[in-house]
């Protein structure tokens, strides 16, 4: 079994050094919520099948397939319900739910996927806006609260260390200097 724990302070570092949970033990918290999403794709806390498959269908739109499989096949809708049950607050569940509630009354899930793609870019400027003025101690946005989830759950997911990034199995040598070729995927983080 692969250990997350660099992989996870990688994608932390990768944005910008933001704690995405307001847990003390973010590591332990993660790989938690791996382990049971793998354990169960049934309701988890208060989450439905039908909201997992909201996150779903959200994640997939924000990391979609391309040359590697996108956020639904790390399932990152049930790694996001698995991290708001588990780490959230009252408050910050109650944003993250309402944020779900305005998705289903967008009529989401009946958009096509470059209708759901034009209305998460929206979603993500209305975000932006909010967040660059929000008063000190202000509720983050309830898209800022997914998006993050989906990076999060998807770049610490085996399919997001072993295939979207490159991983290498350590023992293995050092190397302090690899070149980089433009194009090239990240490093995930060893074993």
């Amino acid at each position: 079994m692969m250990n997350r724990r660099e992989a996870i302070r990688q994608v932390t570092a990768m944005l910008g050094g933001v704690v995405f949970v307001g847990s003390g033990d973010l590591l332990t918290a993660v790989e938690h919520a791996h382990a049971r999403v793998t354990a169960s794709r049934a309701q988890i806390g208060a989450f439905t099948a039908q909201d997992v498959a909201l996150l779903d269908e959200v994640a997939d739109t924000i990391l979609p397939e391309t040359k590697t499989p996108g956020a639904k096949a790390a399932k990152v809708g049930s790694f996001m319900a698995v991290m708001v049950t588990d780490t959230y607050d009252d408050r910050q569940q109650a944003i993250f739910r309402d944020g779900m509630q305005k998705l289903n009354e967008a009529g989401f899930m009946a958009k096509s996927p470059a209708e759901r793609l034009a209305f998460l870019e929206q979603l993500d400027r209305e975000q932006k806006a909010y967040m660059d003025t929000r008063a000190q101690g202000a509720p983050v946005h309830y898209f800022r609260q997914m998006k993050e989830l989906t990076l999060f759950g998807y770049f610490t997911s085996e399919i997001g260390c072993t295939q979207a990034m490159r991983y290498r199995e350590t023992p293995g040598r050092f190397d302090p200097c690899v070149p980089y070729t433009p194009g090239e995927t990240t490093w995930a983080g060893h074993a």
